[in-house]
């Protein structure tokens, strides 16, 4: 069951080189099963992704960026956050055959909702985010006693204790 009543926080500082993606993957893999999000690993491995792969294929002057997760109130909220102050685009439609262009599409897809703000106050930056609620499994209700069938009750014979011989010879 995913009841969390705090906010849980991770955030990561990378240069968006492929290898290092791969890297970023797998830590925030691990992170999600330690907070016990195990549902909400692959959408949010897409969407890191996706966003990691837009900083190294487009933003200028640097690879330089940041994920950050935070998991509060069912939600987890996760930006990427790079130098470039220009904003995504989400494209226009693409060729089938197209080798690039799908992942904000993709980011939009997969998450409840997805955006971008401003990294600081004088514009130097940004933030690509999108969320992901955790799905609410509800308390498991105490188990009621299952009727047993007659058949396949199980009774108890009470019987007297026999002897045992013992031979010390």
């Amino acid at each position: 069951m995913i009841t969390h009543h705090h906010t849980r926080q991770c955030s990561l500082e990378l240069e968006a080189l492929p290898h290092r993606i791969g890297q970023v993957r797998r830590i925030v893999s691990a992170k999600l099963r330690y907070w016990d999000l195990h549902p909400l690993i692959d959408a949010t491995l897409l969407g890191i992704t996706e966003l990691l792969a837009n900083v190294h294929q487009h933003a200028q002057p640097d690879k330089r960026c940041s994920v950050e997760m935070v998991f509060s109130s069912g939600r987890l909220t996760v930006s990427v956050t790079d130098n470039d102050p220009r904003p995504p685009r989400l494209g226009s439609p693409i060729e089938p055959l197209a080798t690039s262009g799908r992942g904000l599409a993709m980011v939009a897809a997969v998450s409840e909702s997805w955006g971008t703000r401003p990294s600081s106050a004088n514009g130097s930056g940004k933030a690509v985010w999108f969320t992901l609620s955790a799905p609410v499994v509800p308390p498991a209700a105490a188990p009621a006693e299952a009727a047993v069938p007659a058949a396949l009750t199980i009774k108890r014979r009470r019987t007297r204790p026999q002897a045992i011989a013992v031979s010390l010879a």
